[in-house]
């Protein structure tokens, strides 16, 4: 009895030395954060960004910052037949190493196929003038990125910039969360210089990541994140940074997956009750942590949890997902019939992980980087992914109204030629890869 009492106590202080090394060793992973080197903002506005406002596919927020006290602000908007002056709110918000002035203007009542102008100005001092459209097509067409968290002077803005030059149809951007290294002015620097041209004059739509928020024991998530990212001001339930944007006929339902379980719970109720009561034809939902996880079976277990069984009881078409650094597909199979949702993971960063091949999934890409393009009409939503360094096609389908999907591209505009693989069966690039990657295991 002594002696199982000794080994019992052996290997309780064996593991806490155990756990206080690996505390130790993975501290800074865990609850640490590069340190903010002190800042000023400049008494000119800049940091200018175009989102979506509310609910309605037609609204739109700028958001700007300008100096370190609040000063009379406001945007003039103009059409071809008028210019509207339209008054900001603002908002002080101090980090851990500087300071400055946030301002958003609400833009309500805009008309689809007009082309609109804008310029904001601060206490006197103007901006220059920035143009966007909205959209009069039926159909809804976006451009989604995972994670982009890009090192300083990295060539987001490049990759951007040709996706949407060969796509110039996209009507906004979506993004998985990650769009910012580190919480820390220069990484926000290096994020709007990444959006350059494009952030002002195509709406962002933006989830939260865990690259978002401070470390330690609990999270937490910066307020200059909401104003920066403008429409969650509105929206946000409690600390929940969550958003539902109805576009034409695509409803798009934002979560933020890096909260804590009670949080997650109180999502998970926010989003059955906008489930419930959407008429869409086509439900997308944006979250940063996949599902299903490319990089071990058990992880992120907590949000398929809260979130999956919802998900598919409402008939979900597709989630869109980051965190992981590499593409996938997984499309949900009965008796081996290919069957909505459609769960992808994508990444846009100068940063690739390790990634665990597995069946369950139609398609993988790693080493490089992504991003997919979604269009929707009444009959039909396509996705199609692209190597973003070269812009070639990587992997596309077809998802019909009555929730058929063809594989590997039917249809899609861009008439890119290429051989279509039979059924659903996985392609030979992935049985190659399945096979190098077990070879590799065994050396």
């Amino acid at each position: 009895m002594i002696c199982k009492r000794r080994i019992a106590i052996g290997v309780g202080m064996l593991m806490l030395v155990v756990l206080g090394i690996l505390c130790y060793v993975r501290w800074e992973v865990w609850f640490g954060n590069v340190p903010e080197p002190p800042y000023s903002t400049p008494d000119k506005p800049q940091r200018i960004l175009l989102t979506f406002g509310d609910e309605d596919m037609y609204s739109r927020n700028v958001s700007w910052s300008c100096g370190e006290t609040l000063q009379a602000s406001f945007l003039e908007l103009a059409d071809e037949n008028d210019t509207l002056h339209i008054e900001a709110t603002g908002e002080v918000f101090a980090s851990r190493s500087g300071k400055a002035a946030y301002y958003v203007a609400r833009l309500r009542g805009l008309q689809a196929g007009c082309h609109y102008s804008y310029r904001v100005c601060t206490n006197g001092h103007y901006s220059s003038w920035h143009h966007f459209n909205i959209s009069d097509h039926s159909n809804a067409s976006f451009l989604y990125v995972g994670d982009v968290q890009d090192t300083i002077a990295g060539i987001t803005n490049q990759l951007l910039r040709e996706a949407f030059r060969h796509h110039p149809e996209a009507q906004f951007l979506v993004c998985g969360g990650d769009l910012t290294e580190r919480p820390i002015d220069a990484y926000w620097q290096e994020t709007f210089d990444g959006l350059d041209s494009i952030g002002q004059s195509v709406p962002l739509l933006n989830a939260t990541g865990n690259h978002d928020y401070l470390k330690g024991l609990i999270y937490r998530l910066e307020r200059r994140f909401s104003l920066v990212h403008s429409y969650y001001l509105d929206s946000m339930e409690g600390v929940n940074q969550v958003f539902t944007l109805r576009y034409k006929d695509v409803q798009l339902f934002v979560l933020d997956s890096n909260r804590e379980f009670f949080y997650l719970f109180t999502q998970r109720a926010w989003l059955k009750r906008q489930l419930e009561k959407s008429t869409a034809k086509w439900k997308v939902v944006v979250l940063h942590h996949p599902l299903y996880s490319i990089r071990g079976k058990n992880n992120n277990l907590i949000q398929r949890w809260m979130f999956d069984n919802l998900i598919r009881e409402y008939d979900v078409d597709l989630v869109l997902q980051g965190h992981e650094h590499a593409y996938a597909r997984m499309t949900a199979h009965d008796d081996d019939e290919a069957e909505t949702p459609v769960y992808v993971v994508s990444h846009l960063s100068p940063k690739n992980y390790r990634i665990e091949f597995d069946e369950r999934f139609d398609k993988f890409g790693s080493g490089s980087r992504y991003y997919q393009k979604v269009v929707a009409d009444d009959e039909q939503l396509i996705l199609t992914a692209y190597d973003a360094v070269t812009n070639a096609l990587y992997d596309s389908l077809v998802i019909t109204k009555d929730k058929d999907i063809e594989d590997f591209g039917k249809g899609i505009p861009e008439k890119i030629e290429f051989t279509p693989l039979p059924g659903n069966k996985k392609d030979a690039a992935f049985a190659e890869r399945i096979k190098a990657y077990k070879e590799r295991r065994k050396m």
